[in-house]
């Protein structure tokens, strides 16, 4: 079994001799949030994340769950990067026992929306394809007032419902965020339903059509990307009052 603090000092080791400097700044301007970033480009993340991994895996599930808090307690984004990859690749020995510690992770430590989709859609959605009836449990994140417990509502359920799963409950995460007031929830729903169209455009669009007048337009435009032009045409005549 490895040792977990000579694979965190290695991987540390291997994230600075891949930061850039120009990188780094590029990122800071890309997100209106504050981050900390090392300046690691995606493919050198992705290849790090790849190398280390070999090592994470050997980890019994409660140690790997340890690390990864070490590594969002630091506040570098990449390192909560790798937290995030390294539970979606190992969820099927996490199981559903992990769901609180993502529950928690988004509610505690996430400060953007690149790690709230990471964490959302392949943590908590990986575990929503293995253990369908956790969904109920994303619920209550609707009403939360943490922005990005809201957003994570919607987009824990992307992946399902691209392939045409949950559309009732689609539905629902969207009835329940309709009138939400912040950006990023708005478009995360709208960006569910989006997905769900691919599957189902017909019901998305007769979803959409009696709510359209009060749908924010950004939540609306994303919702109808996928669908026909003429329906789109539809949806964005406003109706008549």
């Amino acid at each position: 079994m490895p040792d977990t603090s000579e694979l965190l000092r290695a991987l540390r080791d291997d994230l600075l001799n891949n930061a850039d400097p120009t990188h780094r700044d590029g990122s800071r301007t890309f997100f209106k949030e504050a981050i900390r970033p090392l300046g690691v480009r995606s493919r050198e993340l992705n290849g790090i994340i790849a190398r280390h991994w070999r090592a994470a895996k050997a980890l019994p599930p409660a140690e790997l769950l340890a690390l990864c808090d070490q590594l969002w307690d630091s506040g570098v984004f990449e390192e909560a990067s790798v937290a995030c990859k390294w539970c979606a690749r190992a969820l099927p020995a996490l199981g559903l026992d992990a769901f609180g510690t993502f529950e928690r992770w988004l509610a505690t430590r996430v400060d953007n929306w690149a790690h709230c989709d990471d964490l959302s859609s392949h943590c908590v959605g990986g575990l929503l394809a293995l253990f369908p009836e956790a969904i109920e449990r994303t619920v209550p994140w609707l009403s939360s007032p943490n922005r990005w417990l809201r957003r994570a509502g919607a987009v824990c359920c992307i992946l399902p419902a691209r392939h045409g799963l949950y559309l009732h409950h689609v539905f629902r995460v969207a009835d329940m965020l309709l009138a939400d007031e912040d950006d990023l929830v708005r478009k995360g729903y709208g960006w569910l339903l989006k997905e769900a169209s691919r599957a189902w455009p017909r019901e998305v669009l007769e979803f959409i059509l009696p709510r359209r007048g009060q749908m924010p337009r950004v939540a609306l435009r994303y919702a109808i990307e996928f669908l026909p032009q003429d329906w789109r045409r539809q949806v964005l005549q406003r109706p008549e009052k």
